[in-house]
């Protein structure tokens, strides 16, 4: 199969910020949802097939606003990274000092400490406001010569944020947790052999899960131009680390994996002496081509044995997969659900192919199972969060939310679904534009901006 190449189908950029309200909605948004589902990605203003990364475009939030059964607005506004204030001829948000670079917010947004925050991994975020309209980045108190991660983890007891950052001029990984009142508390650093790229992580009640996996920062390829210095090198090897909470880098256990990349764990729970993480395996990623995914990605259960130093692999599903989430008020505890995006190939996310479409998942992973919602043809899911239906309801009792790509009508839908009653969507509010495929959201509630 030809690789995409990211500025095609929907992954194409959209050209204007754009405010549309009232939107038409088929089906019933649930009464109680009061907040925005908001999710960023790359829509460069310029970009060139033979050069471009998709990993690396301009970032821009797109948001919609939910309140009292109705979809009150839909918005889309690029992050204003110092090139995208340059573009658009305004004069530059205030930055704090980190981070290796400014950074686009082209991969996650969530929010923290009353804040919403959009992040690219090695930079600061940026603070949004409820609009979506760019405040400066924050660095926490700092320092932060690393900036952060995409993927910080929320610890559902203490209320802090748990996120990694890594190097390449020193190699090394930095563990820093955020307290619940947006400041830095403590950084472990951790160093490696080699400048490896680190994405994610997983978060038990008592350890941090690390991964140490052979996609390799290249000077060569660096002091070519190239926008994305990464490679594909299983020579390194590969491992994950255990470090306990609160420990210091000589804490670490390091225990060796077969070569594979990581970029998304569900979630991690103890189990006993042991930590058992539910994550999307990639065979492969900056191989042949540097494309970034490998084919089918599946998703897996690793059970870490510390006293044995081996980790076991089990296989849920192997039929193409990724953008894994569930109930985030267990992260680091144990779970029974997951939801995940099921894919035919990396193809299908831009609309490419004779019959492109994806699939919801629902994963039972006590008992087993596994279930679906097939979105139907020309219908590109982007990944979807689990959003609870109130404080008291149980693991799996609430709603699917996340962006639909519609190829038939051009334009893009958000789609809820109940994730315990799991079939058709209950909701399809219908957006006048596309919003281009892209990575990570969430659900911001008004209650965590309060």
């Amino acid at each position: 199969m030809t690789a995409p190449t990211y500025l095609d189908g929907n992954f194409a950029p959209v050209a204007t910020e754009l405010t549309a309200t009232d939107l038409e909605v088929t089906g019933a948004v649930p009464p109680g949802l009061a907040g925005r589902y908001i999710r960023t990605g790359p829509n460069p203003f310029a970009a060139q097939a033979d050069t471009y990364h998709w990993f690396v475009g301009d970032g821009m939030v797109h948001g919609v606003d939910l309140h009292g059964g109705q979809a009150r607005w839909y918005r889309n506004r690029w992050v204003r990274s110092p090139e995208a204030s340059a573009h658009l001829e305004e004069s530059p948000v205030p930055h704090e000092d980190g981070g290796w670079y400014p950074g686009s917010g082209n991969t996650n947004v969530f929010a923290h400490a009353g804040r919403i925050l959009a992040v690219t991994e090695g930079s600061l975020p940026y603070e949004l406001t409820g609009d979506l309209d760019t405040v400066a980045t924050r660095n926490f108190g700092g320092p932060l010569p690393g900036g952060i991660n995409a993927h910080p983890k929320f610890d559902p007891n203490t209320g802090e944020m748990h996120v990694m950052s890594y190097g390449f001029d020193n190699p090394a990984m930095r563990y820093h947790v955020i307290d619940p009142s947006g400041d830095l508390a403590s950084t472990v650093d951790i160093d490696l052999p080699a400048p490896v790229m680190l994405h994610d992580m997983g978060l038990t009640a008592t350890r941090v899960v690390l991964f140490d996996l052979p996609v390799l920062f290249d000077l060569e390829l660096a002091l070519q131009g190239v926008s994305l210095p990464f490679r594909w090198r299983p020579d390194n090897g590969a491992r994950v680390g255990l470090l306990p909470r609160g420990g210091t880098a000589s804490d670490v256990l390091w225990i060796d994996v077969e070569p594979c990349f990581v970029y998304h764990p569900l979630n991690a729970f103890d189990a006993g002496d042991r930590v058992i993480i539910d994550l999307v395996v990639h065979d492969h990623a900056f191989a042949e081509g540097r494309e970034p995914l490998s084919e089918r990605p599946r998703l897996e259960r690793w059970t870490i044995d510390p006293k044995a130093r081996k980790v076991l692999t089990e296989t849920i599903d192997d039929r193409g997969t990724e953008f894994p989430r569930g109930d985030e008020r267990l992260t680091g505890r144990r779970h029974r659900y997951g939801y995940t995006i099921g894919l035919p190939s990396v193809g299908a996310l831009g609309a490419l192919g004779d019959d492109p479409r994806t699939a919801v998942r629902k994963h039972d992973l006590v008992g087993g199972t596994t279930v679906e919602v097939d979105l139907g043809p020309g219908r590109i899911a982007s990944e979807m969060v689990f959003v609870p239906d109130d404080g008291s309801a149980g693991e799996d009792d609430g709603w699917l939310m996340g962006y639909v790509y519609d190829a038939a009508r051009g334009a893009s839908d958000l789609v809820i679904i109940d994730a315990h009653d799991f079939g058709r969507p209950v909701a399809t509010v219908h957006l006048p534009v596309r919003v281009p495929q892209g990575f990570h959201g969430n659900w911001i509630p008004d209650s965590a901006l309060a």
